[in-house]
């Protein structure tokens, strides 16, 4: 069925099925590296990833200092992108630059005039390196312009020891506009596709359901071959995974922190979700719009054509590794209004349909297709085309693994310290996915169908339900009294419609 993203008063909708008891890598009670001491801290720069046991937990001014680069020490690529994804939660990005910008320049002793300039020139290319990363993976954190500032200002410091770091600064800062002005084209698009996907919900179809010729043009009238709809799903599926930013995985769950008097790091006006918002409309649009397609043509025959199509376009998503426009069709599928066209489905060659269910069959919390995907990551670590590399999870569900996650396990332990343990496995989920999302769709695009895909009108709820009705008639007193109520209300509406469109002689 389709999704939604976020819980509403402490309760999240899932899909039909599915069980929220993920197996969890950290809950509250969960050991942490003990020593004669307590629990295990960083004993110096590096030892959460570079030496010795891992850390489990650290206070957040422990992780903050392992994040500073000194003249001999270097933060892990792994440990940055962790922090970085995390520490919003407790910090805002601006403060904690802040905080790294301040230890960097009493440490290094950047204040003082004359520099140690052999100090400074082994310590510019670690402070640069480290910005230039963050600006790469988080680069919506510097749209705010304090953000820059800081960085500007930490780099003047450094700049008399070797003038090079100003020509960096600038190809790095080019860079991230190039990105931010991408972004925010990326976000206008999606303004526009949500105002069409509105516009385009139109119950009224229903009244014209039995005349011919159509009023609307149909998916196989515009594309009957399975493969090219399923590689133009494709297309739209990275399209929007693209704009996806590591940061909005956490951003959507943060809370307030509890030990924090104040406010939480974000508000709700910097609770940057939108493209995740956004992907997550575009699998509901996907849902009802193969919904509508089956429901709308007047002969049992066409129906039952549709669906034998679109059931031949999940088995080539499915293929293809797009396992997100899989689920949104087998979902569509398996919404009421369809799932009642007996007669209809009794037409239909329906085997290969069995089998693509029973890969996302949601039992043992989707055991089979984690299964498959599992199988697709490998695929595309070894594979020598492109078109072998595409992963698109099921991303609901992903946005749900992360949400147990979240609730499963505290940010803080009772000491205070931060559970970094559950953050290294919220890393390890987003990373993988950053991977995922970096791949370009191999696939010629196709103009009219994308257009189709994103405008075509569809059915609400109530009028999938009466467009079914219409189809194959109620079998039961609940369903003839909520036919005849859906005609009342639909096709009531209708005729209203279309009077006041002949009085204004439009």
């Amino acid at each position: 069925m389709p999704q939604t993203v976020f819980p509403a008063a402490g309760t999240m909708f899932t899909p039909s099925g599915f069980s929220p008891h993920l197996a969890s890598t950290c809950s509250e009670a969960d050991p942490v590296i003990e020593d004669e001491g307590g629990p295990q801290e960083a004993r110096g720069p590096g030892a959460c990833l570079a030496e010795g046991p891992a850390i489990t937990s650290a206070s957040l001014d422990t992780l903050i200092q392992h994040l500073v680069p000194t003249t001999d020490y270097y933060p892990e690529k792994a440990y940055v992108f962790t922090f970085l994804l995390s520490a919003r939660l407790f910090i805002s990005p601006p403060e904690l630059l802040a905080r790294l910008c301040e230890t960097c320049i009493k440490q290094q002793q950047l204040d003082q005039s004359p520099l140690d300039m052999a100090k400074v020139r082994k310590f510019g290319p670690k402070i640069l390196q480290l910005l230039t990363e963050w600006t790469e993976t988080f680069p919506t954190d510097f749209r705010e312009e304090k953000m820059v500032g800081l960085f500007k200002d930490i780099i003047h410091r450094i700049a008399p020891c070797d003038e090079a770091y100003w020509k960096t600064l600038n190809q790095v800062l080019q860079t991230l506009s190039q990105k931010l002005a991408a972004i925010a084209q990326g976000e206008e698009c999606i303004v526009k596709v949500n105002a069409s996907s509105v516009s385009s919900i139109s119950d009224k179809l229903v009244a014209f359901k039995t005349k011919s010729p159509p009023i609307q043009k149909e998916m196989l009238s515009i594309c009957n071959d399975p493969y090219t709809l399923a590689q133009q799903l494709t297309h739209i599926e990275l399209e929007h995974l693209s704009h996806i930013g590591p940061e909005e995985f956490v951003q959507a769950f943060v809370q307030k922190d509890k030990l924090d008097s104040t406010q939480p790091c974000f508000s709700e006006q910097k609770k940057k979700t939108t493209n995740l918002e956004a992907y997550v409309r575009w699998f509901n649009r996907l849902c009802y719009l193969v919904a509508t397609e089956i429901c709308m043509p007047a002969k049992k025959k066409q129906r039952a054509q549709v669906i034998e199509f679109f059931i031949d376009v999940a088995r080539e998503c499915f293929n293809i590794g797009n396992f997100n426009s899989l689920m949104a069709i087998i979902s569509g599928m398996n919404m009421s209004p369809v799932s009642r066209l007996k007669k209809t489905w009794g037409k239909a060659k329906t085997a290969k349909f069995f089998i693509l269910e029973h890969q996302m069959d949601p039992t043992g919390n989707f055991y089979n297709y984690r299964t498959a995907l599992r199988g697709a990551a490998h695929r595309s670590q070894t594979a020598n085309s492109n078109r072998e590399k595409i992963v698109i999870p099921f991303f609901s569900l992903l946005i749900k693994d992360i949400y147990f996650l979240n609730e499963g396990c505290a940010n803080r332990l009772p000491n205070g310290h931060v559970h970094f343990a559950k953050f290294v496995e919220l890393a390890r989920q987003v990373g993988e996915f950053m991977t995922w999302k970096q791949m370009e769709c191999p696939f010629e695009t196709d103009s009219s169908i994308l257009h189709y895909l994103h405008t075509a009108p569809i059915f609400s709820e109530d009028g999938l339900y009466l467009a079914s009705y219409e189809s194959e008639s109620p079998e039961n007193q609940v369903e003839k009294d909520r036919w005849k109520a859906l005609r009342s209300n639909i096709l009531g509406k209708t005729k209203e419609l279309k009077e006041l469109r002949e009085h204004h002689g439009s």
